[in-house]
This record gives C-alpha cells, structure tokens and sequence, in this order.
C-alpha cells in the first residue's frame, strides 16, 4: 500500500514552480497532488505524480535534488467526522504523523489525504483492520 513521492528541494524564487513544473510536463509526467513547505530560502515541493521514476529521471537530469520517499494514500468518505476516524485510528496505535497533504478527487463524495508516517506497515495494518479505505500506487497514478 505505499505509494512514491517526490520531494524537491527548491530555491524558494520567482519562477522556480514554473520551471520544475515544465520539466516534468515536458516528460508526459501528470502531477496528481501537490505540497509546499517553505522558508525564506528555499522550499520542499512534495509531489504524487503518475510515474514517479520518469519524473525523478527528468527532474535530476535538469540539475535538481530529488529524492523518492513513501507514503501511504487514505481514501475517506468527504463527511464530517471521517477524517477523524482515521487519525484516531493512528493515535491509538501510537502511529507518529509526519505530514500530510490532501488532494481533490473525480470521485463525488469523496476525499484523499498522503500521510507520511513514522511507522507505514503498523499504520497500513490498523488502518485497514478499522475499515478504512487505503489507495495502491496503480490507483493514485491512475487518477
């Protein structure tokens, strides 16, 4: 169940998104959700993309530090309260949250977060022993 994330370190400049972003359309790359994290000088651009090797290829022949790190992909009815469910699940099996990032869906009434976790096989087991709905790479690429 987990799935490749890109993370970019970028100069935190004018045009910078532009430039990677044109890097990885260029290489028929499709980006399928996106994360910023920045500070005065620099930033990590995280990324779900349809093909994670391609885009790695495309992004360090331009000269970029990139580097693939997993994830796991919760998919959760779009109702108040299901969000819940599922960080409460984590916290009782004492499952550190990183970060995470959600991302829209073509799917109605639904809703999908990336979770970097502290422990991805714990938090995959008790996640799915609680019901909760878990995306494979072929699906998150796939969207």
């Amino acid at each position: 169940m987990q799935i490749q994330q890109l993370s970019i370190f970028v100069e935190n400049k004018s045009g910078r998104l532009a430039e990677i972003t044109e890097i990885l359309g260029t290489a028929g790359v499709d980006i399928r959700a996106i994360s910023v994290a920045d500070t005065s000088d620099f930033g990590i651009l995280r990324l779900i993309v349809d093909k994670p090797k391609e885009a790695v290829e495309a992004l360090r022949a331009a000269n970029l530090t990139v580097s693939l790190t997993s994830v796991i992909a919760v998919g959760i009815d779009d109702k108040p309260g299901e969000f819940a469910k599922a960080m409460r699940v984590l916290a009782d099996g004492e499952i550190g949250v990183e970060y995470m990032y959600a991302f829209i869906s073509r799917d109605k009434g639904k809703a999908y977060v990336i979770l970097r976790v502290l422990e991805s096989d714990k938090a995959v087991e008790c996640l799915k022993a609680s019901g909760i709905s878990l995306l494979d790479a072929e699906e998150i690429y796939g969207m």
